[in-house]
């Protein structure tokens, strides 16, 4: 694909995450007190259209049949675009004519901003609705992200990607590192100790093993810490000049120099096959992460993964909205529904079912507990559910996405080809230039 991996972890949110008995029979999939679907007309037909991009999971788990069910007279059907970058390609092709828009878009985080900043005027304040009483109901940087400077909202939250270190405990043992969670935890508080794991790995590392599997995915979990990253809060381009991005960067230059990463192109087949042949043995994991996992390493993976708090702090790396465009045609029908698929109740059952990680804080607290036995019975809600309250308000710009695409690209030059970071980062400076003019 010819998008980033930082833009394409949008595209995979496959796969059921196993939780917890007592989780499953908490929360079910019930609808909550303010969030019936029914049709402005009452007993009236309507076809309500979403347009995604890769799997949010409401068709696979079954949120779309039960929302039918609670609403008698609503038919939903989705269309799906692989490729976010050809998703928005074409959303901002819709949004300028505007006509063939469906009633409910999803919006990439890293596209929220060009929403908010650019394009308000082409979608619902979902204040006429009254999206405003639910303010409490979504972490702080969920909410204010897709709110505009004079106060319209213009998306409800949908998951968060709060980040771990997902690892191999097989192939940790015959290296000789150590296999407990809490124990990794301590040794690679900061980046340098996780590189420097890393070394000792690659020293007795099993054959076509290393130590993690992309240098992109790195800088992006790495860059997923920081609040200011590409732009700061007055608008104004920053990556060139912010340290936080250069320590990103010359980390993800470290490990490449230093053979640590397999050179795996993130979301390539080679990648997917990896995940079961064990071409590595660590990959930064955000929530959405885990679902993949499971789908690429299949059943003989199943105790053989474990996660780790992350190196360096809690971050986040993805989650969306879902909005509605100012042509839609069943606007009040829409944002029952998205207002019902945006519930804590709704967040919860998709998290068992799919492992997308709420942004509602009521639904964070659902999930509390839960434990996943594929994952060597990690604490999958504990871990998360930290990282998403302590991952920082981050500052988003209008082309974050675009400037993520770019760097990473680069990145990936320095990997496969031994491009020098001098050179790279020239390269990074030009993409970026290009794109945003």
């Amino acid at each position: 694909m010819p998008i980033a991996r930082a833009a394409r972890r949008a595209t995979v949110r496959l796969g059921a995450v196993a939780v917890a008995g007592a989780l499953l029979a908490a929360c079910g999939t019930g609808s909550s007190s303010d969030s019936s679907g029914s049709s402005d007309g009452a007993g009236g037909e309507v076809t309500l259209t979403v347009d995604l991009f890769g799997s949010f999971g409401y068709q696979e788990a079954g949120l779309y049949e039960e929302y039918e069910k609670l609403n008698p007279g609503v038919t939903i059907k989705q269309s799906d675009t692989e490729d976010e970058a050809d998703y928005w390609k074409s959303l901002q092709t819709r949004l300028a004519g505007g006509g063939g828009l469906a009633d409910v878009q999803g919006v990439e985080v890293g596209r929220i901003a060009s929403v908010t900043q650019q394009q308000s005027d082409k979608f619902q304040d979902l204040k006429e609705f009254g999206a405003d009483r639910l303010k409490g109901e979504f972490a702080e940087a969920k909410w204010s992200a897709a709110t505009t400077e004079d106060g319209r909202i213009l998306g409800l939250g949908t998951d968060v990607g709060p980040e771990a270190m997902c690892y191999r405990t097989d192939l940790f043992e015959r290296a000789g590192l150590p296999t407990d969670r809490e124990e990794l935890a301590r040794k690679w508080s900061t980046w340098d100790g996780y590189l420097e794991l890393g070394r000792q790995y690659k020293e007795k590392a099993p054959a076509g093993s290393a130590w993690l599997d992309s240098v992109a995915g790195l800088y992006g979990i790495m860059i997923g810490q920081e609040e200011e990253r590409y732009y700061d809060a007055s608008g104004e381009l920053i990556y060139e000049k912010n340290p936080a991005v250069r320590a990103a960067w010359d980390a993800s230059v470290e490990a490449a120099e230093a053979g640590l990463s397999a050179k795996l192109d993130q979301w390539s087949p080679q990648w997917n096959q990896a995940f079961s042949a064990g071409s590595f043995a660590t990959i930064p994991c955000p929530a959405w992460m885990l679902g993949y996992v499971k789908g690429q390493a299949g059943d003989a993976g199943k105790g053989k993964w474990d996660i780790a708090e992350l190196p360096g702090g809690a971050g986040n790396w993805g989650g969306s909205y879902l909005a509605i465009p100012r042509a839609a045609q069943h606007k009040k029908e829409a944002y029952d529904l998205i207002r019902w698929l945006t519930a804590p109740e709704q967040q919860a059952a998709l998290f068992q079912k799919q492992g997308n990680f709420p942004s509602s804080t009521g639904a964070i607290e659902k999930v509390a507990d839960a434990r996943d036995p594929y994952f060597s019975n990690a604490p999958i809600g504990r871990i998360f559910g930290d990282a998403a309250k302590e991952s920082p308000v981050q500052v988003l710009g209008v082309h974050d996405q675009n400037v993520m695409v770019q760097l990473t690209n680069a990145l990936s030059e320095v990997e496969r080809k031994g491009t020098s970071s001098r050179k790279a980062w020239e390269t990074a400076k030009k993409g970026v230039a290009n794109v945003i003019g």
